[in-house]
């Protein structure tokens, strides 16, 4: 395993969260419900360099769904289409059971969301028990499910190197730092700093700015040497007023701005090795 490191002329890793649980088609139309849906959008996000698609998936109602014959239908038809880093959700929707949850997990994905506090969505509560949070830990290192710790505020960040130190979750560990939820840290560039410099070497990290965020989080995260989250989940927005065409329009803006600021974009296997998935 190779000494991990943060540095600010590593590629830059993208990852296209492209349904999420919460955002509906009458928001945007281009939001991928079905499997074959997902399938092609992975595959669109994929040429336009994104090596990690972080994957919620819906029933034949379009109703959020932890169904593990769904995530297989998905994953599979992701597969077949291209090779990227499939990272399922944990999280699921509002009000999900932690078994529910967890059950996707058995599928063995190269990595998944780890969401280690519990936080209010809007007037509903997204609720993680410290020791729920502990069994999704240990379900993944059981079987070698690389976890991306989910940090919505700065007690999050410090309870997640906790876990760590105690042995909970294992190094190299990668975060990622949700900002611009209205509960939750703010998109504001000092709250980026402060989470970031709070991490030592040993640790990777990737921002997802929510809503109005989602650009200038992203600009700052590519100058600081992290790497960048984008997609429908997080925004449906291209510009103020103006819905996003499709998940792979984000992420194209963002290997752009990257390539214009001179930092080069991970393939899938540059990715594989920064977070030493291999």
């Amino acid at each position: 395993m190779r000494q991990m490191r943060q540095n600010i002329m590593e590629k830059l890793i993208i990852t296209c969260a492209i349904t999420g649980a919460e955002t509906t088609k009458e928001q945007n139309p281009a939001l991928p419900i079905t499997p074959d849906e997902q399938a092609e959008e992975a595959y669109e996000c994929w040429k336009a360099g994104a090596s990690i698609i972080h994957l919620h998936v819906r029933d034949a109602a379009g109703k959020p769904s932890q169904s593990v014959e769904r995530f297989k239908e998905v994953i599979e038809k992701i597969q077949k289409k291209c090779p990227v880093i499939i990272q399922i959700s944990t999280g699921g929707a509002i009000g999900e059971t932690i078994t529910a949850r967890m059950s996707p997990l058995a599928l063995k994905p190269e990595m998944a969301s780890l969401n280690i506090g519990s936080i209010n969505f809007g007037s509903d509560v997204f609720y993680n028990h410290p020791q729920d949070v502990e069994a999704l830990a240990a379900k993944m290192k059981a079987l070698e499910i690389k976890p991306e710790i989910e940090v919505y505020d700065f007690g999050m960040l410090e309870f997640g190197i906790k876990l760590i130190k105690k042995g909970v979750l294992s190094t190299p560990a990668h975060f990622q730092f949700v900002l611009g939820t209205t509960h939750g840290i703010s998109g504001e560039p000092k709250n980026l700093c402060a989470l970031a410099e709070a991490l030592t070497t040993d640790y990777t990290w990737t921002a997802a700015g929510i809503g109005r965020y989602q650009l200038p989080v992203a600009a700052q995260t590519i100058l600081m040497g992290g790497h960048v989250r984008v997609g429908l989940e997080d925004n449906i927005y291209w510009s103020k007023g103006v819905l996003a065409e499709s998940n792979a329009q984000l992420v194209e803006r963002i290997k752009n701005l990257s390539n214009l600021l001179q930092r080069p974009i991970a393939t899938v296997e540059e990715a594989k090795n920064i977070l030493c998935l291999k």
